[in-house]
């Protein structure tokens, strides 16, 4: 017997929320787990824009051979000015390139072995909390994990901890930041707390690595870029990560990219050929579809204006929700309570809900979220905020 001695480990309590809730035959339940985007229908839409240049695809590609280890060309060259913007200097001083990868966590793996075989000996600081993956992912990458406080148990974002753990954070190591829509939160920085984490970075020797999974779902998609930006162009070096399954709503084909800005074009040389030879080892190639859609996108001013305007209609939906269901907490005397659901921003929201009333709101109403609290206020129904509110403060009471 050859597994015998192989035991069962829990599965991914986020995967099990929606086992459980395809389960359950309330035609009234809500899913406020699961990470995706979803319409007025309750559907996880294809965007227009993708349609048209899968589309296009169909009729005019003409091999499905390999791409290289890089990926796409042109889908590095525009996700990469997407995210650092068409007029950066980096691109023309040839300081930033562009990796494809499996998804945004396929971009973190690749971030997280680059570090630990290029750069032995450095840890990795995560917020407190975080989401999940990023933990097992640069664990499993053997790197050591540390904290820093982001937000706390009143439910406040805590930057005066957050600086003082990154004071104290070993020269060299390697932080990780949300560029927006931070998850499972929903609290984001201001731009005078990313000018004061920038100064403690610089002055600590710290290298970041900026997670950008939600580019445009919070104030937009230049404005969301605004933090990645700064310490593009205030540092020497950066690594970021982007996805392309919320903005894209390329969920499943696993679109991403590993982004590196070095001090010069000689060194981002060096550091590319490392992460082909470790992407090699990792998945070889990476998908082609996904990428070769957002290239078709972003390579065309009528696709992208119609994926842009697509876009903000997904962002403003979320925003339109948030102050919805706020304002139905109204009438049961919670909208200052949770009034911080309203001022958040991208799909999460740390709602400050125990795991008992969580628990209570699954099994009293069929509610469906992550046991810490974090709701994804894009899944919610604007229809049924009302119901929604009204099982809120049952559990509250």
């Amino acid at each position: 017997m050859h597994f015998g001695a192989i035991g069962r480990v829990p599965g991914d309590p986020i995967l099990g929320l929606m086992e459980a809730y395809a389960k359950d035959s309330n035609p009234n339940k809500f899913d406020l787990g699961v990470g995706v985007f979803k319409d007025a229908q309750g559907l996880t839409p294809i965007p227009a824009a993708v349609k048209q240049a899968e589309q296009r695809l169909l009729e005019q590609q003409a091999s499905k051979s390999y791409v290289g280890g890089h990926g796409d060309a042109a889908f590095g060259r525009l996700i990469g000015e997407l995210v650092l913007g068409s007029d950066s200097s980096l691109f023309s001083n040839q300081r930033a390139g562009a990796t494809q990868t499996p998804g945004g966590t396929g971009a973190l793996r690749l971030a997280a072995e680059f570090i630990e075989h290029c750069l032995p000996g450095r840890g990795i600081w995560l917020s407190d909390p975080t989401w999940p993956i990023h933990e097992t992912i640069f664990a499993g990458a053997g790197l050591k994990v540390s904290h820093y406080p982001y937000v706390g148990a009143d439910n406040r974002l805590n930057v005066a901890g957050m600086l003082a753990a990154l004071e104290a954070a070993p020269t060299g190591d390697v932080v990780l930041l949300h560029a927006c829509c931070h998850n499972p939160t929903g609290f984001d920085l201001s731009q005078d707390d990313w000018r004061a984490v920038l100064d403690v970075v610089r002055r600590r020797e710290l290298l970041p690595l900026i997670d950008f999974a939600y580019q445009g779902f919070g104030d937009g998609l230049e404005e969301d870029a605004w933090a990645v930006r700064l310490f593009a162009a205030e540092l020497p070096e950066l690594l970021i990560t982007s996805s392309c399954s919320k903005n894209f709503g390329l969920y499943r084909d696993r679109t991403g990219a590993l982004l590196v800005c070095s001090h010069d074009a000689e060194k981002l040389v060096d550091v590319r050929s490392q992460l082909a030879l470790l992407a090699r080892n990792l998945w070889s190639t990476p998908p082609d579809h996904g990428a070769a859609v957002v290239a078709q996108i972003l390579g065309d001013a009528d696709l992208k204006r119609l994926w842009v305007e697509e876009v903000e209609a997904m962002r403003q939906r979320i925003a339109e929700l948030r102050v919805g269901l706020v304002e139905a907490l109204a009438p049961h005397g919670l909208s200052e309570r949770f009034a911080h659901i309203a001022e958040q921003r991208g799909m999460f929201s740390y709602t400050g809900l125990s795991p008992e009333q969580v628990k209570q709101l699954r099994e009293r109403h069929s509610v469906y979220m992550v046991g810490t609290g974090r709701a994804n206020i894009a899944g919610a129904d604007a229809a049924r905020l009302e119901a929604l509110a009204a099982a809120i403060a049952d559990v509250c009471r």
